[in-house]
């Protein structure tokens, strides 16, 4: 039997429920590559999926505390869908993206793991990306350790 090992998983897994949100940032940015952060904006934030779906999946998000899109501002629909658009270019630069699942999970019912803070998905794929495993045993393959993504898209954003 082959198998497949995920051990940053199991610090998600047993880990304690996170009071503090992800997406509440403050100024300092000597924290940023522990938390993922590749790219700040006036408004909005980039930063990467700590549990991500597929590798180098991206989120954004505005760094005011909002549940309801309705909320944003000018400023911040414009930050949101700059670094989207950039986000994307990067992707598929850095790890040969053929297409990207792009979306705001507004409200728990919808899939927000985090509803209290919206936040935009960029989820990169290729054709053929999506094989059995997580239809038939409820797990996602991820080929390269997240550092190892961070520093490749980290190199790439500071380039632009």
């Amino acid at each position: 039997m082959d198998q497949l090992w995920a051990p940053w998983r199991l610090e998600y897994i047993q880990g304690p429920e996170e009071n503090d949100c992800i997406f509440c940032v403050n100024d300092d940015t000597v924290t940023d590559r522990h938390r993922l952060i590749l790219v700040r904006r006036e408004f909005c934030f980039l930063m990467m999926n700590r549990y991500p779906y597929a590798n180098g999946h991206l989120m954004v998000s505005p760094y005011r505390h909002l549940g309801d899109i309705s909320e944003l501002e000018k400023g911040e629909v414009l930050d949101a869908h700059q670094l989207m658009i950039k986000g994307q270019a990067v992707l598929r630069e850095v790890c040969a993206a053929q297409g990207f699942n792009v979306g705001w999970n507004l409200g728990r019912a919808a899939g927000a793991g985090i509803a209290d803070h919206i936040h935009m998905h960029i989820v990169p794929r290729w054709l053929g990306d999506n094989n059995f495993m997580p239809i038939l045993a409820d797990t996602r393959v991820i080929p390269q350790h997240i550092e190892k993504t961070y520093a490749l898209l980290a190199e790439a954003f500071a380039s632009l």
